[in-house]
């Protein structure tokens, strides 16, 4: 699915979490809109992963799970991958 502009972003279950990883929501949000690539998250077929290189964090690269709906976009988790290859 692509996410719209419009459709509201849901980030709070996945707060903590990224506070303790340093991850700006700001973000997250940038990979959730614009990926660089986007897999299918093995474990959840509702859910998808979103790939994006992070500028402001040395080029690395942050993979967000996320489910995306008609409605929102739900935040499952994010991290810094180092080993994320584009497909």
């Amino acid at each position: 699915m692509k996410a719209h502009e419009a459709d509201p972003l849901h980030l709070a279950c996945a707060q903590a979490k990224l506070a303790e990883r340093r991850i700006s929501s700001h973000w997250v949000e940038a990979v959730i809109r614009h990926p660089d690539w986007v897999e299918p998250e093995p474990r959840d077929t509702q859910a998808e992963r979103r790939f994006g290189a992070v500028p402001a964090f040395g080029g690395r690269v942050l993979r967000v799970v996320c489910a995306e709906t008609s409605l929102d976009i739900r935040v499952i988790t994010a991290t810094f991958d180092r080993r994320a290859r584009r497909p």
